[in-house]
């Protein structure tokens, strides 16, 4: 474990969990991350210290937030579904703390900032946030669905302001049928890296590959209100959630030697998230891949590398991690922590075969979020005996690595005779809201028990 703590930034260590050893020709090498942030952020929205060059020590961090509202015309059906949303945008509001740039934005087959309008971000303070829900009052449901252009102007919006933390909020009731899928995937493409969304569908009339897609792509988090009811306890925890960001722009660098090849680069907490093909190149043989923002958290990357044949007896330094704060200035990045990921060639058998209890936790946790994509996919298509073996699979692996929280949203979708051998027998009805549920949180993980 490797440790740099410098008084500009919070505080961040890398511990590796691995097995370095591998039998005579033995070539793949994996290691568990784990990434701890401390001293940075809020707690119930007063600053703790840490400073930036343009922050002095005991003020948070500046914040951006865009709060996306979905304002279709279906949001009308039923009527309470428009209301939950304002109350839920007005909580959010009200959580904003002091100083903080923001505005408000109702989606349709067009944006429109409605708070506090004319392309500015107003600073939230009683009056400002008074202001913006009395504008909250006015918004009706009425048009289509184009989020592509809810997420540009959000990011025009979060580009004018001079912050550290440029963060948006999305809410959906519907499906992205105004607007090309190529649109979309442009729009996110030319926001990713700029800020950060947290994507929420209400109700069960949308996409869920739609939702979760805007959040991965954009480094935040998606989840399901099947309740509208719901919408306010939701926006209140996500608002928190950005006011205890503290650092943004945090890159995982890997750095390889000559003749090591890197097979993934995966985030396995909280969330399953694959960052192989979001690498960056940051000079020889080393690349950087986005983590997005961070509070007082800490987080899993799994890290897999294949490197060349060595003799018993030899070692190598197959990998070495290093998070990396950018320099707004363009200057030299800064280094937060480093870790090394190692391997040693042996004859010891017991050694060499051996299962990291976390490696062996994550993959499992990565194979249940893929199982049950998998398993929901074959359903939609009537294939129930596929979807009967990958959803039981499922179970069995929620079982044994003690995920309750996915095994009770797998119980809803299945009948389970045995969870310990994936004995499952697919319900007749399932709620629609229970589907889409085990589906948005598929990639929910716990923590491997130490």
């Amino acid at each position: 474990m490797a440790n740099f703590s410098k008084s500009n930034v919070p505080q961040f260590s890398v511990e590796v969990y691995q097995n370095e050893y591998l039998p005579e020709g033995g070539r793949e090498v994996n290691g568990i991350i784990t990434v701890t942030s401390t001293g940075g952020g809020t707690t119930g929205g007063v600053p703790l210290t840490g400073a930036t060059p343009s922050r002095p020590p005991g003020r948070a961090a500046d914040a951006a937030v865009v709060i996306m509202v979905d304002c279709s015309g279906s949001m009308d059906y039923p009527p309470t579904k428009m209301r939950n949303a304002r109350d839920a945008t007005a909580a959010a509001i009200d959580t904003l703390r002091d100083g903080t740039s923001f505005a408000v934005v109702s989606g349709t087959h067009v944006a429109k900032d409605v708070y506090p309008g004319n392309g500015r971000l107003a600073v939230a303070d009683a009056q400002t946030k008074a202001q913006a829900k009395e504008a909250l009052r006015r918004l009706g449901a009425g048009g289509g669905t184009a989020i592509g252009t809810w997420l540009r102007l959000a990011d025009r919006l979060l580009g004018a302001a001079d912050v550290e933390i440029r963060h948006g909020i999305l809410l959906t009731d519907g499906r992205n049928e105004h607007e090309a899928p190529e649109d979309l995937r442009a729009a996110l493409d030319a926001c990713a890296g700029r800020f950060t969304c947290d994507a929420r569908g209400v109700g069960t009339d949308w996409e869920v590959k739609e939702v979760t897609g805007i959040a991965s792509a954009l480094l935040g988090t998606a989840d399901i209100v099947a309740d509208p009811s719901g919408l306010a306890a939701d926006f209140t925890q996500m608002m928190e959630n950005v006011m205890g960001k503290e650092v943004a722009d945090v890159a995982l660098r890997l750095w390889t030697p000559v003749g090591v090849e890197i097979k993934f680069v995966k985030q396995v907490a909280p969330t399953v998230a694959d960052l192989t093909g979001r690498r960056t190149e940051a000079g020889p043989r080393a690349g950087d891949y986005p983590t997005g923002s961070w509070g007082n958290e800490s987080r899993d990357y799994h890290v897999c590398v294949q490197v060349p044949e060595a003799g018993i007896g030899q070692e190598m330094l197959a990998a070495r991690v290093s998070l990396i704060l950018p320099d707004p200035a363009g200057g030299t990045p800064q280094t937060l922590s480093q870790g090394l990921v190692r391997a040693v060639w042996t004859d010891d058998m017991v050694a060499s075969t051996s299962i990291n209890p976390q490696v062996a936790h994550y993959t499992g946790q990565a194979e249940l979020a893929q199982v049950i994509q998998q398993g929901l996919d074959a359903r939609k298509s009537g294939d129930f005996d596929g979807a009967t073996a990958k959803l039981g699979r499922a179970v069995q692996l929620a079982s044994a690595s003690g995920n309750e929280d996915t095994a009770k949203l797998l119980s809803k979708v299945v009948d389970v005779v045995d969870a310990a051998t994936g004995t499952v027998r697919l319900k007749a009805k399932v709620a629609e809201a229970d589907e889409m549920t085990l589906e948005t949180r598929s990639t929910k993980t716990v923590r491997v028990k130490k």
